[in-house]
């Protein structure tokens, strides 16, 4: 016997003693698309070789058809339209309501990393220069530390050169 999948049409060859005069609830193998099906009377003796057929034996016992398990969305913690989250997010006021002011809430607000970073590239480049300022007033009070100022701001000369060739070939 062929059946004939409703859904995606697909074609499937099924011994007639599997299918009883009760009926049988048979799945697609493709699509997944379960039915009843009863035994066709009409038993089609001629297969077009274009059509696509696939061989599935199918077991003696019945296949009991499970029910699909609802899928239960979770709750959101704040509405979506409530005017706090639309002035807050959006900037919309609505007319007659009242929304937080943010001002007046004691909310903890991050200085962020970039900003952290870019507060810390300042200051070594404050340093830097305050140092290259009074680099002599240090040399003549501690004369060790010519050498390693010295080494410093050569580094530092190094790095540029490496940045300028970088931006300069690409």
């Amino acid at each position: 016997m062929i059946l004939s999948c409703k859904s995606c049409k697909k074609k499937f060859v099924v011994p007639d003693q599997a299918i009883t005069d009760s009926g049988r609830i048979v799945q697609c193998g493709s699509c997944g698309n379960k039915w009843k099906q009863f035994p066709i009377k009409d038993k089609i003796s001629k297969i077009t070789s274009d059509t696509k057929i696939n061989t599935k034996k199918l077991s003696n016992t019945p296949k009991t058809v499970k029910p699909k398990k609802k899928k239960f969305k979770k709750e959101r913690e704040f509405d979506l339209y409530s005017p706090e989250y639309l002035a807050k997010k959006h900037g919309i006021t609505l007319n007659g309501i009242e929304t937080k002011n943010s001002a007046n809430s004691k909310e903890k607000v991050s200085f962020g990393f970039y900003n952290y970073l870019l507060v810390f590239i300042v200051i070594i480049i404050a340093l830097s220069k305050g140092l290259h300022f009074f680099q002599y007033s240090i040399v003549k009070l501690f004369p060790f530390t010519e050498f390693y100022l010295n080494y410093f701001f050569e580094s530092i000369r190094n790095i540029f050169e490496i940045w300028k060739n970088l931006i300069s070939n690409y």
